[in-house]
Order: structure tokens, then sequence, then C-alpha cells
């Protein structure tokens, strides 16, 4: 990806300010060292042996101070103005909810879909409300100038409108722990028709998309378990092949002893079919040792449950 790529409304108005904003520091560097260099010569020792005081200059002063405020002023109106327009969202602009936890993104639509990969139609407005479910996160897209903090407990939001077609990068700019380097994902820019055709059908219907964790799921691609756990995101922190991730693996658990905490204190249980049915209705009930208490509640009916829970028993 080309360093200067501007794919969203704002990115322009960022490279504007940045571009003001280092001219006018290379100037001021230049006249600066040049005046200094100039002096340096002119009154030296060997041309003036005798020091001399300075008497005041008051238009001089005068000078000096009103010049760099009026620029300084300047750069300050130009850059607020453009931060006023990052900050204030278009009334038509779709809210997606950014859920970042140690070490993965996930995104919530309003018409209840959840991916792993931020999907949003070109030259529409998306306003994104972030949120954390563990620790510090930074929510940045390059090529969209764009970048807010993620503070556990504290909404914050930022908003954009895409202008190019194509996937950019969504990085974390905050260290967030072991696998911050690994926090990484997807904006997946595509045609309004296209988006409609996702968005108010199945996820099959976007080829361009790749909210699909196929890398963990290409053994069972239409086990109907497997799609559950996709659309809850839950392949987003645990995984099928035995790899290891924000949350224990699914590969193998089943039938075994684990270290619960409940309520702060330890004590071991076996992971059958009651277990799981109660870990995934009430993630926050239990945790297992050493696994970070962070699994996002992602209620299920009767049959959805069922469904899940044979799957993960068969997973040996």
């Amino acid at each position: 990806m080309p360093f200067f790529q501007q794919a969203s409304s704002a990115a322009g108005k960022v490279d504007a300010v940045f571009i003001v904003i280092c001219v006018l520091c290379v100037a001021f560097l230049v006249f600066i060292t040049s005046t200094i260099v100039f002096f340096a010569i002119k009154y030296n020792k060997k041309r003036h042996p005798k020091g001399e005081d300075i008497e005041e200059n008051v238009w001089l002063e005068i000078t000096w101070t009103v010049i760099p405020l009026i620029l300084f002023m300047g750069m300050f109106f130009y850059g607020w103005t453009n931060f006023d327009y990052m900050r204030s969202v278009p009334r038509d602009a779709m809210v997606i909810t950014a859920i970042a936890r140690q070490w993965a993104w996930s995104f919530a639509y309003p018409n209840g879909k959840r991916t792993t990969e931020l999907i949003v139609a070109l030259d529409k407005p998306v306003k994104i409300e972030l949120r954390s479910l563990d620790v510090l996160h930074g929510f940045y897209v390059p090529a969209f100038r764009i970048k807010e903090d993620i503070v556990p407990g504290k909404n914050n939001y930022t908003w954009f409108t895409p202008t190019r077609l194509g996937s950019f990068d969504i990085e974390c700019t905050v260290l967030c722990g072991v696998g911050h380097a690994e926090m990484l994902s997807e904006v997946v820019v595509v045609p309004l028709s296209e988006f409609e055709s996702w968005y108010f059908g199945d996820e099959e219907s976007l080829p361009s998309s790749k909210a699909v964790t196929s890398a963990q799921t290409s053994a069972e691609p239409q086990n109907p378990a497997v799609a559950i756990l996709e659309k809850g995101s839950c392949l987003t922190c645990h995984s099928l092949d035995g790899k290891v991730m924000v949350g224990p693996t699914f590969k193998g658990m089943c039938g075994r002893k684990r270290t619960i905490v409940v309520n702060g204190k330890e004590q071991e249980a076996r992971c059958d079919e009651t277990y799981l049915s109660r870990a995934i209705q009430s993630p926050m009930a239990d945790t297992v040792k050493g696994y970070p208490p962070t699994m996002p509640s992602n209620p299920l009916g009767a049959e959805e449950l069922k469904q899940v829970v044979s799957f993960l028993m068969s997973l040996k």
C-alpha cells in the first residue's frame, strides 16, 4: 500500500494539515538557522573584539512576537476546523460497533450480524462506536487517517466515508499484551449494491469479504455449528485446531478436567455438556485459569446451543 494512499473523506484533510505544518516548520528552521549563521559570521570575535550592548528595539520585538502568533493561531484554526469535521458525524451514517479485546477485533452491525473484518459500502458514511472488553487499545486505519483510543469503560467513536474500493489495514496502536502484534484486521470496502446484498441477505453473497475465518474452518466448511461460531465471532479467540489464541482451543478440551476461577476461587471442573452449556450461556460466571475474563455474552437459541455443544464434544 502506497504511503500516501488516501481512501477516506478525512484522509485529504489530515494530509493537508500535516503538509502545511511541515512546510511552516521547515521554513522556520531554515530562517532561524540562516540567521544564526549570518550573525555568527558577521559578529564574530575577529571582527568585533570588543563586545557592545544592544539597545532594545520595540518594533523588532513586536514583529517577532506578532508574526509567530499569527502563524501559530492560523495553524491552530486550520487544524481545529479539520478536527471538528472529523468529530461531526453525518446524520445518515450507519452505526457499527467495533469491539476490541486481547487480541482480536469484531464488528457488530445494526441488524445483528457480526464479522471479524469491517465491511462497509463505498461513499457511504460510517460511524464506528469503539468498545474495549479488557485493556486499552487503539483503532487505527492508516489509509483513512483515523486513529482513536479505546479505553475500557469509556465510550468513544470515530467516523469516515470510504472513497476507494479494496481492503485496508486495521491496526492496534497501543501495546496491549503479548499478542499485540497479531491484533490486525481489515476494512473491506465494496460497492453499495454488493454491501446491501450481503447486509440484507447472507454472508455468502459477498465474495470479496473475508469476514469468515476460513483458515480455522476449512476442515468443516459446511458444519452448521461452525457457522454459528463464526456468526458469534467465537473463532476470533478460540481455535479448532489446537492453536493457542486469546481463549482456550476447542480441540480436545471435552472430557478433560480444567482449573476454573469462580468468584475469585479456583476449583476443578470437567468439561462436559453441562459445563459447555453453562460457559456459553453465562461466560463470566467462571473463567478458565490463565485466560483473560473477556468473553462477551452471545445468547443462543436452544437448537443452536445444542448444535454447538454437540460439535464441540466431537472435537478430539
